[in-house]
């Protein structure tokens, strides 16, 4: 169990968490009436709860039936073209599916005010923590703007500075797949000294159901599979973790998912890439470690073509060896 205020957070963030699904489910029935309709909004746009869709529902909901009008109502981001919007927008007429159409935006709309009011409790509650520790009141980190911010991240929460202060200088989000949604499930999960109470990143790893469950007999693996049982934290990791399987750019935590996924398949490498995400925010936490490019990640021939050449140093600098007696000619340029 964490501490008292954790826990108040907690209760925040779950309840927001269960807003969200609700929203969710608002948004697939929302598809379901407008395909019944005829409007195949979901061809055209990505999300039919984003800028364009939601202008285009309202108009609908409304009584606009033009195709040529609800396609005027795209956003400049949209790529599709105005042309092949209005050509997905042909209604049928049913009156039914539009009065559930309009019932399901109002229960989304009502949702995402409950959403907003709950982010605001959310930032207080921060503030309230933050600005009764002095260790975490003191300490301020500049904004990352490459972090993408979604629909679904709290609004007006700086949660690059409250994630820093939280965990007291510590800059979680320096690890690349860790979004501001992963760091709030942490913040609110466990906190700070909730991390501390497991003693190595094994015990932490392991309460997260993410340590693999050997099963030996005679010296033999049986069985190395996860045990069964989530949280939403370990839900969120495997978020994180899926999230760095999909980067464009070779980075450490990447290079790893790719060789485990190329060897036990992609879910396996979400386990692991989780449970290393764990590792590494208990040994940042804990043992106030920055995040760097560690070795441990390299590939299998590498860490042996580095073990090599170290052991190969060590006996040459032992028995004081010279290039003569290694063979090694030197060119006179």
């Amino acid at each position: 169990m964490p501490d008292g205020q954790t826990e108040e957070l907690r209760t925040y963030c779950r309840h927001r968490s269960n807003l969200l699904h609700s929203a969710a489910a608002a948004s697939k029935k929302m598809q379901r009436y407008l395909r019944l309709l005829n409007f195949r909004l979901d061809v055209v746009v990505n999300d039919i709860c984003g800028l364009t869709g939601l202008l285009i529902i309202r108009a609908i909901c409304e009584g606009e039936t033009d195709p040529k009008k609800l396609a005027s109502l795209r956003h400049g981001n949209c790529r599709k073209s105005e042309e092949e919007i209005a050509a997905a927008l042909q209604s049928n007429g049913r009156k039914d599916y539009l009065f559930a159409l309009k019932q399901e935006l109002d229960t989304y709309d009502h949702l995402r005010m409950k959403i907003e009011d709950c982010d605001k409790e959310i930032e207080k509650k921060l503030n309230e923590i933050i600005d009764s520790d002095d260790n975490k009141r003191e300490h301020y980190l500049e904004s990352k703007p490459h972090k993408r911010v979604n629909k679904n991240t709290p609004k007006d929460i700086d949660m690059n500075l409250k994630a820093y202060q939280m965990f007291e200088g510590t800059d979680l989000l320096a690890i690349e797949g860790m979004s501001f949604s992963t760091v709030l499930a942490l913040m609110s999960e466990v906190g700070m000294e909730g991390i501390k109470k497991f003693k190595t990143a094994k015990h932490f790893a392991s309460w997260l159901r993410l340590a693999p469950n050997n099963k030996v007999s005679g010296g033999k693996v049986l069985s190395s599979k996860i045990p069964k049982g989530s949280n939403r934290l370990k839900i969120a990791l495997r978020n994180a973790a899926n999230a760095i399987g999909n980067l464009k750019d070779s980075t450490p935590l990447r290079d790893f998912f790719q060789r485990i996924s190329f060897r036990k398949g992609r879910v396996s490498a979400i386990s692991a890439t989780a449970r290393k995400l764990a590792v590494i925010i208990w040994n940042m936490v804990v043992k106030g470690e920055p995040y760097v490019n560690p070795e441990g990640y390299l590939f299998l021939d590498q860490k042996r073509k580095l073990g090599l050449v170290k052991r190969i140093k060590k006996q040459i600098d032992k028995f004081g060896l010279t290039n003569q007696d290694l063979g090694l000619e030197i060119s006179s340029n």
